[in-house]
């Protein structure tokens, strides 16, 4: 096939993107839409650019250096990459290519104005816009000029910032490829920007209209200020005029001025009322045309509106699919799990059919739909009780949507067969044997699920799952079960509410629940301190792990055995992981790699451990703990006795002390048992996808991860996968982890964040919510992964959440700050037992800490100070 250097934009559409470029597509797709002006021109295709490149030879080698630069080496990034653009300009434009470029711009009028604009095959993308990475010339005049900016378009590919965005996000140089449009230059009154989404709020159905006088590079390039229209549902609901001092204005010889703007002019509008609301009904169009909201450039001319330019706007979080027209009110999941990363497909739809209630998905996360329950005003009100208790920025939320006219339908209380609001809490006896029976039910349950399922293969294990998953429910719904968690719970509120009523004393609860019995995620911190001591007199086997990083995780038991020492070491590491092995960081996904698939994981806590501890340091921590919390519980019976009615009052204190040392342990052992399904459910499946890929059926194991169950039955059952769909989903999969999930997403697709409304901090504080009482100062250390944790004795551990694998790094810190968490998150709950000072649910922390920096948590007031 001969290759076809231009193309004019009438002939192109957005299934052209690998021969026009992701603009070009667009500004093709946008020609083609009824009602839509778009200026005149042609594409110069990637062909014209793959000749260019195979012209030098020695771009070749460039391009293999620059593949193995770090993304953070950025003097070595611009010193190659401006030698790779000089060169590309350097290359003359051969004559054949020459010829059809100016025949082309002949049928605008050779000298015509016109705007000459990069299109790269990775822009304007649905997951990556790339918007402002390659280069743009307006006015650019005749023949040689156009070629001229052509080459510079062509060596815009590799500009620093085009290079590091690729490095960042795992594409390779050489698949991305440059064609250029070519349009007819316009010459417009006013000119801007229209979100068709609000790109602030993510709300679809309000539409921005950011304008500026003369050409929208004054807007682009932050020259000038904007007015800003907000339109919904055809009318101007708000504005902001700008006092616009300067313009650009294109020159008649070519090129581009900043003009000052006459005073008189400057603060009228450059959009009426009446044209705002034209234009985003043109945008709507446009957005229906693309399926998705769009970031559309548009210029006014003539009284008319021309579309120069339209990408998806790839910043907004995806709404949940429902099918109706109805409004919906989501609250995340991630945020009451401790794991807002994104999901993959095999994980979403895993936690779905064993969650207890109907799970959405949108952006890799999971969210539950709570409109009904805020419908009804006895939902609503348990609803946000038991919300604000565990997360105050959801309720806070919740209660902004609330308060907007008719958003949420009324609808009349359930009748009594109704769910209660604030889940199962009739009484249950103080009784240790109900813990003890629960957690061997669960054993039970487990060792029956280890034993049935090894004989299970191909659609057999399918049907055997789905059954498992009942089986799963059904334990995690036991009455008794969730009976023992809200006793625990509930004991709690009622110790911190009562006895700051009656003491004045705030968050008492925290060092009455120090190390109480039977909590798993404890132990699984303290048991490591164990497995140090083991490893602690033997130098040979430390000095190996400090080296552990060079080692498969398939061979490092197995080396260590060698060693001096190595066995005890290997058999401490084994018999934990035996018991904690199914944990890791994000284990609600099942995809996500276990300690026990990858325990080197463990390593750094290890070395922390072996480093800052002495030898018996867990047991001598629990007891401390145990000492500590019954030297509390003497001094608040004493002082309530001394009080009116103080006998009853301590009477009172004393059964609930009694009652949450009792259950709140077991608040940690549901998920344990979750997790410890999954591991089974994960092994088998692994098998299932090894048979597949003996079969050739697929290329590698891991790819399962992004197929749902249901898929992935299909493909055991027929041997046939569609290839096209599993890198679609690791594509999506990788541009989920750009966006920042809400804590409350509305139908309109808002994000509603919520705010904490307090006035009782002191100025410049990071505000979040009192988990763990005491006040602690030291140095914070931001961690992002478990993997890279570097602690030392009277560290502040920083992060964005903790989920219970993280416990390790709580025996070595002296406090904690998130952004994520309630009350009963796991963090929180482990953070109480150990002693912890902490403040979750701080917005932004891992941005406004910077790692080193010397911190105050105020664990009973809730914020964080950031000292000199």
């Amino acid at each position: 096939m001969t290759e076809r250097y231009v193309w004019d934009l009438q002939e192109v559409d957005e299934t052209q993107l690998t021969v026009v470029g992701g603009k070009g597509a667009h500004l093709g797709g946008l020609s083609r839409i009824e009602g839509i002006s778009v200026p005149g021109g042609f594409c110069v295709t990637t062909d014209a650019f793959r000749r260019i490149m195979a012209e030098a030879p020695s771009l070749d080698d460039r391009l293999d250096q620059l593949s193995r630069l770090n993304p953070d080496d950025r003097e070595a990034i611009r010193t190659l990459s401006a030698e790779i653009r000089r060169t590309i300009e350097g290359i003359a434009v051969p004559g054949d290519l020459a010829a059809a470029i100016t025949r082309a711009l002949a049928q605008l009028g050779e000298q015509a104005a016109c705007a000459v604009r990069s299109s790269a095959t990775a822009e304007d993308l649905p997951t990556a816009s790339s918007a402002g990475q390659q280069d743009t010339y307006l006015n650019v005049v005749g023949p040689t000029a156009i070629l001229q900016h052509v080459s510079r378009c062509w060596a815009s590919l590799f500009t620093e910032r085009a290079v590091t965005y690729r490095q960042r996000n795992g594409i390779d140089h050489r698949t991305v490829h440059m064609a250029v449009v070519v349009q007819r230059m316009v010459f417009p009154h006013a000119a801007g920007i229209l979100f068709t989404a609000d790109p602030v709020t993510g709300n679809r159905k309000v539409a921005t209209v950011d304008a500026g006088f003369g050409l929208g590079e004054a807007l682009v390039s932050g020259l000038v200020n904007p007015d800003v229209f907000k339109v919904r549902h055809g009318e101007v609901v708000a504005k902001a005029i700008a006092a616009k001092q300067r313009a650009v204005h294109a020159l008649p010889t070519g090129g581009t001025q900043e003009v000052a703007i006459d005073p008189q002019r400057q603060e009228q509008p450059a959009l009426t009322d009446a044209q705002a609301v034209r234009l985003v009904r043109l945008g709507r169009r446009i957005e229906a045309h693309f399926g998705r909201p769009q970031d559309i450039e548009w210029c006014l001319v003539d009284g008319g509106f021309q579309i120069v330019q339209s990408r998806p706007i790839t910043t907004l979080f995806p709404i949940p699919e429902t099918g109706d027209q109805e409004n919906h009110v989501y609250v995340s999941v991630g945020h009451g799990q401790m794991m807002t990363d994104p999901m993959k497909p095999l994980g979403l739809s895993m936690w779905q059919l064993t969650a207890m209630v109907p799970m959405h998905t949108a952006g890799g996360r999971l969210f539950v739909d709570v409109t009904r329950r805020l419908a009804s005003p006895a939902s609503r009100a348990g609803l946000l009780d038991v919300i604000g208790r565990g997360d105050p920025l959801i309720r806070d939320a919740l209660e902004t949507v609330l308060d907007r006219d008719d958003f949420v339908p009324s609808l009349p209380d359930a009748g009594p067969g109704g769910p209660p609001a604030g889940g199962a809490s009739a009484p249950i006896e103080t009784d240790p044997a109900i813990v003890t029976e629960l957690i061997e039910r669960s054993q039970v349950s487990i060792a029956a699920l280890e034993r049935d399922i090894r004989t299970k293969t191909g659609p057999a294990l399918f049907d055997f799952l789905l059954e498992a998953f009942e089986e799963h429910k059904r334990v995690l719904s036991d009455p008794l079960s969730m009976q023992a968690i809200m006793a625990g719970m509930e004991a709690t509120w009622w110790l911190n509410d009562t006895l700051r009523e009656w003491l004045d004393e705030k968050n008492a609860a925290d060092t009455l629940t120090l190390s109480a019995p039977d909590n798993v995620t404890s132990e699984m911190g303290l048991a490591l301190l164990d497995v140090a001591d083991v490893i602690r007199p033997h130098s040979e086997v430390v000095a190996f792990l400090q080296g552990v990083e060079y080692i498969e995780d398939k061979a490092f038991l197995d080396e260590l055995a060698k060693l001096t020492g190595g066995t005890e070491a290997r058999d401490a590491i084994e018999a934990y992981l035996d018991r904690y092995g199914m944990r890791c960081v994000g284990e609600i996904d099942i995809t996500r790699p276990r300690w026990r698939e990858r325990p080197t994981t463990l390593v750094p806590v290890i070395l922390d451990n072996v480093r800052n501890f002495e030898p018996g340091a867990a047991e001598r921590r629990f007891e401390q703990g145990r000492q500590k919390a019954q030297k509390k519980e003497q001094d608040v019976l004493s002082r309530l006795r001394a009080l009116p009615d103080g006998d009853r009052k301590a009477g009172e204190a004393k059964r609930m002390i009694d009652r949450v040392r009792t259950f709140i342990g077991y608040r940690e052992y549901p998920k344990y048992g979750i997790v410890s399904r999954y591991f089974v459910y994960k092994q088998a499946l692994l098998e299932e996808a090894e048979r597949l890929v003996q079969a050739g059926v697929l290329p590698e194991k891991e790819d399962i991860f992004y197929l749902t169950f249901q898929e992935l039955h299909d493909v055991v059952r027929s041997h046939q996968v569609d290839g096209r769909l599993i890198q679609q989903r690791k594509d999506a999969f990788r541009s989920y982890h750009a966006l920042t999930p809400p804590r409350v997403l509305t139908s309109d697709g808002e994000a509603v964040t919520g705010a904490y409304r307090r006035d009782d901090v002191p100025a410049g504080a990071l505000i979040g919510l009192p988990v763990s009482a005491g006040t602690v100062e030291g140095r914070a250390r931001v961690i992002l992964d478990i993997a890279e944790a570097d602690l030392e004795a009277g560290d502040i551990l920083v992060t964005t959440f903790t989920d219970p694998s993280w416990s390790p790094l709580f025996v070595g810190i002296a406090g904690l700050v998130t952004e994520v968490g309630g009350q009963m998150t796991h963090g929180a709950v482990i953070a109480r037992e150990y002693g912890l000072p902490a403040v979750v649910g701080v917005e932004q922390a891992t941005r406004l800490i910077r790692d080193g920096q010397r911190i105050r948590v105020h664990g009973t007031d809730g914020y964080v100070e950031i000292l000199p």
